[in-house]
C-alpha cells in the first residue's frame, strides 16, 4: 500500500477483528443478514457510519443463523430456549431437586407464613395449658387443706366451740367513804352548833363553835368497808392565824396531829373569808371506826368546824 493509496476499503471498512471468525467461515458458518460475531453488517457497509459493536460472546461459528429470534417471555416464566443445566454433559445430577416454596409462597422467596403461624399456635395451647394445670393444682392444694381442717376438728356437726375468754370482772365501784357534818357529830366540852358565820356548807349552814376551851371535841363513827391507809379531810375557819388540835382514831392517839393552819396566808380575821381545808393520815379497820378531834392542853383551838370526811389515801 503506497501513500496516496489507502486500498480498496476506507478504515472504518476494514474489520481488525476478521481473524476471529475466520475458523467459523472456514467450519461452514454462514454470514448472517443483521451482521455480527465479526461479521459486518449493513450499518458497516454505509461509508461514515461506525461500525454496531455486539457484546453477545459466544465461541465464533456456535449460534445457527438465519432463525428469528422468539419474542421477550414475561418475568418469572420459563424460556422455551433455556435448558437445564443438568441437561448438559457434566451438568447437575439428575437427583438435584430444586427448593420448593419460599418467599411470598410457593414459586416465590421468603419466609414460611404458615410455619410460623402453626408455631405461634402451638404455644399458645401450651401456655393456656400451663394455666389450667396450675388453677387445678391450687384448687387441689385448697380441697386437701380445707379437708386436712376438717379432719382435725372432726366432723363439722360435732366440731366443739372455742372457748369464749372468761369476761373480765368489771371493776368494783370504788366504795363510797363517809362523810358527816360537824354539827351532827358527838359534841363534848363546850363545843356547840352555830350558824351566824356564812359559808359553813352544813344543814342551813350550820357549823361547830366554841373549840377553843379545853376538853372540847367532835366524835364521829365512819363506816369502812376496807381496811387500809387513808385521809381524814377536815373543812374550818380560822382568824387569820394557824390553829391545831389533837387527833384520836379508834382510842389511839394518831400518829401525826391534824393541823388547822392558815394555809392560805389570809390576813383578814373575817370568818367568812377563811374557810379552808386540811388534811391527816390515818389508818382504819374494816367495819366501823371512831375518829375525834379535841382541844388538849398546848393546842391552839380557835377555830370552827364545817365537816368531816375520810379520803383516799392517793387523793
Amino acid at each position: 500500500m503506497t501513500a496516496g493509496n489507502n486500498g480498496a476499503n476506507k478504515p472504518e471498512d476494514d474489520d481488525p477483528f476478521g481473524y476471529l471468525y475466520e475458523d467459523g467461515q472456514a467450519a461452514g458458518a454462514q454470514p448472517p443478514r443483521a451482521g455480527g460475531y465479526g461479521y459486518p453488517g449493513p450499518a458497516a457497509q454505509q461509508p461514515g457510519v461506525p461500525r454496531t459493536s455486539y457484546n453477545q460472546v459466544r465461541t465464533v461459528g456456535e449460534r445457527q443463523y438465519g432463525q428469528q429470534v422468539p419474542p421477550q417471555q414475561p418475568y418469572g416464566q420459563p424460556n422455551a430456549q433455556y435448558a437445564a443445566p443438568e441437561t448438559y454433559p457434566g451438568g447437575a445430577s439428575p437427583g438435584y431437586a430444586p427448593e420448593q416454596g419460599g418467599r411470598g409462597g410457593p414459586g416465590k422467596g421468603g419466609p414460611n407464613t404458615k410455619g410460623l403461624l402453626i408455631a405461634a399456635v402451638a404455644v399458645v395451647l401450651v401456655v393456656l395449658i400451663g394455666i389450667g394445670a396450675a388453677l387445678l393444682t391450687g384448687n387441689d392444694k385448697k380441697d386437701r387443706k380445707k379437708d386436712e381442717a376438717t379432719s382435725s376438728a372432726g366432723p363439722g356437726d360435732q366440731v366443739e366451740e372455742s372457748s369464749k375468754p372468761e369476761e373480765s370482772a368489771s371493776p368494783k365501784a370504788p366504795a363510797e367513804l363517809p362523810k358527816q357534818d360537824a354539827a351532827t357529830l358527838k359534841l363534848g366540852g363546850t363545843a356547840v352548833v352555830s350558824q351566824s358565820v356564812e359559808g359553813a356548807e352544813g344543814p342551813n349552814g350550820s357549823y361547830v363553835t366554841g373549840f377553843n376551851a379545853v376538853g372540847s371535841s367532835v366524835t364521829w363513827k365512819a363506816a369502812i368497808e376496807e381496811e387500809g391507809k387513808y385521809r381524814l379531810t377536815v373543812r374550818y375557819a380560822i382568824p387569820a392565824k394557824d390553829a391545831n388540835a389533837t387527833l384520836t382514831v379508834n382510842g389511839k392517839p394518831n400518829a401525826q396531829p391534824i393541823g388547822l393552819k392558815n394555809f392560805i396566808n389570809s390576813s383578814d380575821s373575817n370568818w367568812v373569808k377563811n374557810w379552808q381545808t386540811t388534811w391527816a393520815p390515818v389508818e382504819l379497820i374494816k367495819g366501823e371506826n371512831e375518829v375525834s378531834i379535841s382541844c388538849q392542853d398546848g393546842n391552839q383551838c380557835d377555830v370552827i368546824l364545817d365537816w368531816l370526811k375520810v379520803t383516799p389515801a392517793n387523793g
